[in-house]
């Protein structure tokens, strides 16, 4: 080694902001991010079990909570949040899983990501069914 190669520098490449110059990364990005309002609603859900536990006046005070325009404007960003997680997990679900066969042929992607929105959608439909019937 001579005594000029430690004085060189070697090339670093630029990393600030690598994720906006491709749209892969762009919606990787986002899809990682709204992991985090998966996050905040499951702290919202483990808040309302912990005031549950404390009794009908930390129940009611919560509910009170959760009926405040900021409290709506939240939850309204958390659902939009969350769709699209669902949204790119359904989209990402055919690369990840298993190659499956119907009939002797390739199940398309199409069909893998529709099968999960109707999945979801019956899911949907069968929990407000179901707190429907025990409101009543």
């Amino acid at each position: 080694m001579t005594r000029y190669a430690a004085a060189r520098k070697g090339y670093v490449r630029p990393m600030q902001g690598w994720w906006r110059r491709d749209p892969f990364f762009m919606r990787y990005m986002i899809r990682e991010v709204t992991a985090f309002a998966v996050l905040a609603y499951a702290i919202v859900l483990v808040v309302g079990a912990v005031r549950l536990w404390q009794g009908e006046m930390a129940w009611n005070g919560y509910l009170a909570a959760l009926r405040s325009p900021g409290s709506i404007l939240f939850h309204v960003l958390l659902l939009v949040s969350m769709v699209e997680h669902a949204r790119s997990w359904f989209e990402i679900m055919p690369k990840t899983m298993p190659m499956m066969h119907v009939g002797g042929e390739r199940l398309a992607g199409e069909t893998i990501t529709r099968t999960g929105w109707i999945a979801s959608a019956v899911a949907t439909v069968l929990v407000i069914a179901i707190a429907w019937w025990l409101k009543s």
